[in-house]
């Protein structure tokens, strides 16, 4: 068993029966990843006590390092703390210290403890505590088998906090790189495939030493991620500017941000920066543009207007759509959608305005118009324009946000003078 072999094992019947999403694996994923650890495999158990400590031995076998989140509430189903003792063929024992930071936190609210919250204070003998600073759940770390597991709570808050200032000194120093200094760097990437962007990017981590590069989809952009380690904060600071020069360089026709912002974020930082103003005039999407762009704090210094003209009648009333356009060519088409776009700057009196309408399904596709069609009209200080794109995803939720996001970019591209690419 190699050494730098980690496993991520996440508790909860809500994840095994998929009511809840489980993002707490991903990001002690992507953590132990920048640690220089391979993650073998990520894994769900549900609130079964043998279930999980057979979890727990297995993942001992196959790993040097694993980090559990969940389970260790104060509730009868929260059974990881009893799983590992069991696993370990250990006693749970009280740990005074965590008993008294769970006393302290109750009595700072005034209310009194149960014995449930107790519960939380035993831990299996011979572990060490893991302080969770900003909730009841004490965390702990425990050697089984030869292999170190670490426990944290599942709420992401807590977890995430306890991962980087409890887990990350004690995986540092059991892999002797105390010393090391890690840097990570994401890019959001719209536009393009991820077998495209993945040959675009090959070979960046070839040239650049002590990086590597990871791609990552998640609906409906590509993230494109840079691990970076080295022993020197100002050298991994050069090399992580290399490597974002390549990046640029090979894909900087699809990134719209290469840290980590949302497109909508992008676009209200470029509105920003040129004192200019934006409204929308929507059909398809139904108000789902708007809605993204008002989600950014200080947006109603740049963003005026957001309508959602969802049948003709409203096209012509409220945006002055000529009619004999609408019966000519449709609600779905380029002339239509530059209408539109033209109509809301023309009564918001914004800089900018786009437009979409299309078909998301997953119904009312035809011949020539399939479901996935969508027309974004896009007015500016010089003019409108307008663009047809078919980006059918096969269900109506994805396409309408397919088609916000090809709208955004739209918008994004031109706001920084970039050609439009169909």
């Amino acid at each position: 068993m190699s050494g730098r072999r980690a496993i991520v094992l996440a508790t909860g019947n809500e994840l095994v029966t998929g009511l809840v999403a489980d993002s707490n694996s991903a990001f002690i994923a992507a953590f132990l990843t920048r640690m220089g650890l391979g993650v073998v495999r990520l894994a769900a158990v549900a609130d079964d006590l043998q279930g999980l400590a057979d979890a727990i031995l297995q993942s001992a076998k196959d790993a040097s390092f694993v980090v559990c989140s969940g389970g260790l509430g104060p509730t009868r189903d929260d059974r990881t703390a009893q799983a590992a003792a069991m696993a370990a063929g250990k006693k749970l024992v009280p740990n005074q210290k965590a008993l008294e930071r769970i006393e302290e936190i109750f009595a700072a609210f005034g209310r009194p403890m149960t014995e449930s919250n107790r519960k939380q204070a035993l831990l299996p003998e011979g572990s060490i505590m893991l302080e969770n600073p900003i909730g009841t759940a004490p965390g702990f770390c425990l050697p089984i088998n030869g292999c170190l597991f670490f426990f944290v709570p599942g709420v992401p808050s807590e977890m995430e906090r306890m991962v980087d200032e409890q887990v990350a000194p004690i995986l540092r120093e059991n892999l002797g790189i105390a010393g090391q200094v890690f840097a990570v760097k994401v890019f959001n990437a719209f536009g393009v495939t991820e077998a495209a962007l993945g040959e675009a990017v090959e070979g960046i981590a070839d040239e650049v030493p002590g990086l590597t590069v990871g791609l990552k989809a998640s609906f409906p952009q590509i993230q494109i991620i840079l691990y970076g380690t080295g022993k020197d904060a100002k050298a991994l600071e050069r090399v992580m500017e290399q490597a974002e020069k390549l990046v640029n360089e090979r894909a900087g026709q699809w990134v719209y941000s290469s840290n980590n912002k949302t497109l909508e974020a992008v676009v209200c930082e470029l509105l920003r920066e040129k004192g200019q103003t934006l409204a929308m005039a929507e059909s398809c999407t139904g108000g789902l543009i708007s809605h993204w762009i008002t989600g950014v704090a200080g947006s109603s210094d740049y963003f005026l207007l957001g309508a959602v003209t969802y049948s003709n009648q409203a096209k012509a009333a409220v945006l002055g759509v000529n009619e004999k356009t609408l019966a000519e060519y449709g609600a779905v088409s380029m002339q239509t959608a530059k209408e539109m776009a033209l109509g809301a700057k023309k009564v918001s009196g914004a800089d900018w305005a786009i437009s979409t309408t299309g078909i998301a399904g997953p119904d009312g596709g035809r011949p020539g118009k399939p479901v996935g069609t969508v027309c974004i009209g896009i007015a500016g200080p010089d003019g409108a324009e307008a663009f047809c794109l078919n980006l059918s995803f096969g269900d109506r939720g994805r396409n309408k946000i397919l088609f916000a996001t090809a709208a955004l970019d739209i918008l994004r591209r031109r706001l920084a003078g970039k050609a439009v690419e169909i």
